[in-house]
């Protein structure tokens, strides 16, 4: 089990390190800590590996949305 510390720390270096896919930018660019932290404690996520994994989903979704809007412009 990891400390809610060490979760968002993993997350938001993931988040950096896949910045340009599946959404992750948001991540970096629109939440603050401490409202990844509220992510996961709602998820009761208590590993590194499912904190990415939850934060990721909402990422991905956040993405395929704003997929969907660019492809109505053209």
């Amino acid at each position: 089990m990891a400390t809610m510390s060490e979760m968002v720390a993993a997350v938001k270096a993931h988040a950096l390190e896949n910045y340009e896919t599946g959404g992750w930018d948001y991540c970096v660019e629109c939440w603050s800590d401490k409202e990844i932290e509220q992510m996961l404690t709602e998820a009761g996520v208590t590993t590194v590996t499912d904190a990415i994994a939850d934060v990721g989903r909402t990422c991905e979704l956040l993405d395929e949305r704003r997929r969907e809007v660019r492809a109505e412009i053209w």
